[in-house]
């Protein structure tokens, strides 16, 4: 099976423009990202998807792949799907640009989940212990059955905890995913799902459409950069 890695990059983020293109010791945030997926030897080719032309030449200036979209995208995955449509690959991987501490370990288990021909899409979560990042919007929760395959992600806590009798364990959904192709290009021809647009997570657009994510538990990843207060975490971190 051919497998590719793709970097969504999109300049203007919402909470943090250009944090991409923000130094984090001598390199920045997206160069971090590509250069340590590529080091995990884990795939046939590695690219960033880009809408910026900014970002484009700081990965291709330095001897990178990258590829202009053609058009706007509401999602990371949307944006994948049109860069892979017309290529020979078996398994996408969504590496998130903001995630720059990119390891083999994690995404090698990912890879992995594919070897029951079963599944279409799988993606990373790591358990939660902070409560207050427990109650934090901006962590994505996911809730699981027990073959560890999704049932449900929000920003709020799940599942919620009525008896204090019991420890319930919470995951934290990291947004690394993979897919068969044509699970993705599928995605993208179908709309917005109500509660996609209700909570903002776009893979509740799969579960919406009958199609379960295996979820894949890994350790610490490292740092997502949504804030500028993120990237003084990074920078500590590195």
């Amino acid at each position: 099976m051919k497998k590719a890695a793709f970097i969504p990059a999109r300049y203007a983020a919402t909470r943090f423009p250009a944090k991409l293109m923000q130094l984090l010791g001598n390199k920045t945030v997206i160069r971090h990202t590509y250069d340590n997926t590529i080091a995990t030897g884990l795939f046939d080719e590695v690219w960033v998807v880009t809408d910026s032309e900014i970002i484009f030449n700081e990965i291709t200036n330095h001897g990178g792949k990258a590829m202009m979209s053609k058009k706007p995208h509401e999602s990371g995955s949307d944006r994948i799907a049109e860069a892979v449509e017309n290529l020979a690959v078996d398994i996408v991987v969504n590496v998130q640009g903001d995630e720059p501490f990119v390891k083999k370990e994690p995404l090698e288990k990912l890879l992995a989940a594919f070897n029951d021909n079963t599944v279409q899409v799988a993606s990373l979560m790591q358990v939660l212990h902070d409560e207050k990042q427990i109650n934090d919007a901006n962590y994505v929760k996911v809730a699981v059955d027990k073959n560890m395959n999704s049932l449900m992600f929000s920003r709020s806590p799940i599942p919620y905890h009525r008896n204090k009798e019991i420890s319930p364990i919470y995951y934290e959904h990291i947004g690394v995913y993979a897919f068969k192709k044509q699970a993705l290009l599928n995605f993208t021809k179908w709309p917005i799902s109500p509660l996609e647009n209700a909570e903002k997570i776009e893979c509740l657009r799969y579960l919406e459409n009958g199609i379960l994510l295996k979820m894949v538990v890994t350790e610490y990843m490292g740092v997502e950069i949504d804030t500028p207060e993120d990237l003084e975490k990074a920078k500590q971190f590195l």
